[in-house]
């Protein structure tokens, strides 16, 4: 009887492991069969990922400088993490001030409407067009 036992736990667990391994990876491929459909972006992303960046026009009211004309320590564009040299144009997010190259910064705010450092929203009140000549 003893021997019996023994033979049938040998033969026993063996398949009753392998089948626990087979049911576990059927779960899992019909689990991302079923889930495939779901969008990769969590679902509270999606709003902000149908706003659109700033126009040329917006782009183009938002304030240049010259590299030589940052405050010390502003001088490192936050995109492309290159030194703004003294004689490269740079272009001065409102509200935060935060400096970037122009062209790194007219490509990131084209596609997102906020500060790449800070991610301060760049509000339409920025882009109205005020005459500062004196009256």
């Amino acid at each position: 009887m003893k021997m019996l036992f023994s033979v049938f736990l040998a033969l026993f667990l063996p398949f009753a492991g392998m089948t626990v391994v087979i049911v576990i990876y059927l779960c899992l491929f019909w689990y991302s069969a079923t889930n495939s459909h779901l969008p990769a972006m969590p679902v509270h992303m999606e709003k902000k990922a149908g706003v659109k960046g700033l126009s040329a026009e917006q782009l183009s009211s938002l304030p240049k400088v010259a590299g030589r004309d940052l405050a010390p320590g502003r001088a490192e564009c936050a995109v492309c993490l290159d030194d703004i040299e003294a004689e490269q144009p740079a272009r001065l997010v409102p509200g935060c001030n935060h400096s970037f190259h122009v062209e790194c910064a007219d490509t990131w705010l084209s596609k997102h409407p906020v500060c790449p450092v800070c991610r301060a929203v760049l509000r339409p009140e920025f882009f109205v067009c005020v005459d500062q000549s004196p009256s």
